[in-house]
């Protein structure tokens, strides 16, 4: 079984409007956050509550979610991209709580 980090995650840290707070994100954990003051301070938190949130899907023995910048991806969905392109479109989607392939029909419909 491959060891997974917390570290190999993708996150992003964005402004709240509604909370006056940055905001810590993790794409592969859709429903985790961490509100801060600064935007250091919430990647700090955001990333903490994801290896907490790995230690406790560990010691239950649940499926640990795989990082998006280590999955393989193919590159093809009905029209072919270059992988790198699907990875980007495959965080976007992830950070949207829509599928990929949801993502991709909306975009191409504009």
């Amino acid at each position: 079984m491959k060891t997974i980090h917390n570290d190999h995650y993708t996150y992003r840290v964005t402004w709240s409007e509604d909370d006056k707070e940055h905001v810590g994100l993790c794409a592969e954990f859709p429903s985790l956050s961490w509100l801060a003051s600064s935007p250091e301070a919430a990647l700090r938190g955001i990333r903490r509550v994801v290896a907490d949130v790995i230690a406790d899907m560990k010691k239950s023995r649940e499926s640990v979610p795989t990082p998006l910048a280590i999955r393989k991806f193919s590159g093809k969905f009905m029209v072919r991209v270059p992988p790198d392109v699907h990875r980007e479109l495959a965080v976007e989607a992830a950070e949207a709580g829509v599928s990929l392939n949801r993502l991709a029909s909306a975009k191409l419909a504009h």
